[in-house]
């Protein structure tokens, strides 16, 4: 493996704390003892050299502050960060035996796309497949030093001594930035030759304009108040049991049946699917755990607020959803789920210092502490209205299509059950972990299957009670 150095410059050099974003995300890194890394191996077809993917890491490190920017650890237990006005980062460049005349297919990228978007397929030597899978495998397990390592990984693969290049590899700490700032990296590396010398906000730009947001968090504060004061303090009743090994897992299901029935129930009340699936999922845990009033914690991208939305830094937070389904019905539960979300929205952007000494007051006052470890995280990048209308017989026709796509096991997990929706055209995928102390994998099959249920029977009868 050879090394070659990247120079770079860029502004914003200066230390300071991390921002709110940062500071949750870093809370579940230290807990999980992960960098939940973004990022993944591409083939890569349309000629490009190693001198090119030189050139490419170097606009990141140039161009995103929070490409240059370490972590800093002070002997009184503080997190801080620091901002590189220059520095030399490393472009690993790997050598696969020159195997020709073994191929296999893998996903590819168009020349006018950027390194991490695959858009086709193309036969590459297996040797370079393997090794990229190798050097990427062997990144992910281990976590970044977060004090002396840049927070991002990039190598290439070439065939043979001198030869073509075949893969690029781009791993991103979670303290550096999320997914949608992933994106916005990938798209301006596209367009980066059109790109004017505008300065991107690095994360001490977003930290010095949160420490004078005291309002936004004493509003937010109130809210979380108000609703943390109403609820159960525990989220399943049953409590722990004595799980089976291995007691972490992961589930990912898919159905399309519910698709359809989201759209459909979505047109009906002119909406788009969101809420839809955010009553499914209260209406299932409902029917399947108990404890009404249903409460979940759900992450907020929270790049709605002004001059968040192309940020290249972490700003999820998270909001608090509470919705009782019971003596309603189907369609005012999906109309209460949006209302809920909407406030859920609002009220995430926040010091996560206040919220922790608020859920530690709130526990004092009730005697015993809030269980908040249940999760929803709506991961579809773009929703769009409704585009489809199936019939009654389309959608009943369907559930017969669902199906459990894997079960694996996690080996860790630090919340009791997180429920995702991914981002897979023309059904929804529901990827799960759940910490089988609090909820078996039978009941959490259960439960995804409630959901499926809940939509169909409120896509054909917006009226009939969402709890039966």
């Amino acid at each position: 493996m050879e090394r070659i150095t990247v120079t770079f410059e860029g502004e914003g050099a200066a230390t300071g704390e991390l921002t709110w974003g940062q500071q949750q995300v870093f809370q579940a890194m230290r807990e999980m003892n992960s960098s939940m890394s973004m990022g993944g191996v591409v083939p890569v077809h349309d000629g490009r050299t190693v001198a090119d993917f030189v050139e490419e890491l170097r606009f990141f490190m140039t161009r995103y502050p929070s490409m240059r920017t370490l972590l800093r650890f002070t002997p009184d237990g503080r997190t801080t960060q620091e901002t590189f006005a220059s520095g030399e980062a490393y472009l690993e460049v790997h050598t696969a035996e020159d195997s020709a005349a073994s191929t296999v297919t893998a996903p590819a990228v168009s020349s006018s796309s950027s390194s991490l978007v695959p858009v086709a397929s193309v036969a590459l030597p297996a040797a370079a497949e393997s090794l990229a899978a190798e050097v990427f495998a062997a990144w992910k397990s281990r976590p970044f030093d977060y004090a002396t390592e840049w927070p991002i990984r990039m190598a290439v693969v070439r065939s043979g001594p001198g030869g073509p290049v075949t893969h690029v590899l781009v791993e991103v700490t979670h303290i550096a930035t999320d997914v949608t700032g992933l994106a916005t990296m990938i798209r301006e590396l596209s367009q980066r030759d059109a790109l004017g010398p505008r300065p991107v906000p690095g994360p001490l730009d977003i930290a010095a304009q949160q420490r004078c947001a005291t309002r936004q968090t004493d509003n937010a504060m109130r809210h979380w108040e108000a609703q943390l004061r109403t609820i159960n303090p525990q989220r399943f009743p049953v409590g722990y049991r004595d799980p089976a090994a291995p007691r972490f897992r992961q589930v990912v299901w898919a159905s399309r049946a519910l698709h359809a029935a989201s759209e459909r129930l979505a047109a009906r009340l002119a909406i788009d699917t969101a809420p839809v699936l955010l009553a499914a999922y209260a209406v299932a845990f409902t029917r399947v755990v108990g404890g009404a009033p249903f409460a979940t914690q759900v992450i907020v991208g929270n790049r709605f607020r002004p001059g968040l939305a192309e940020v290249v830094s972490p700003l999820s937070q998270n909001g608090l959803v509470v919705l009782d389904p019971r003596a309603i019905t189907a369609a005012e539960a999906v109309l209460r789920a949006r209302q809920a979300s909407m406030s859920a929205s609002k009220y995430a952007y926040y010091d996560p210092q206040a919220r922790q000494a608020l859920l530690e007051r709130v526990a004092k006052d009730r005697g015993e502490p809030i269980d908040l470890q249940v999760f929803y995280n709506e991961r579809r990048l773009a929703l769009r209205p409704p585009t489809t209308s199936a019939d009654d017989e389309t959608i009943r026709a369907l559930r017969r299509e669902t199906s459990l796509i894997r079960e694996t096991e996690l080996p860790y997990f630090n919340e009791k059950l997180m429920v995702n929706i991914d981002d897979v055209p023309d059904t929804i995928q529901i990827t799960t972990e759940v910490d089988t102390a609090y909820l078996t994998v039978p009941r959490l099959h259960r439960l995804l299957a409630e959901m499926e249920s809940f939509a169909v029977e409120a896509a054909l009868n917006p009226q009939a009670p969402a709890i039966l």
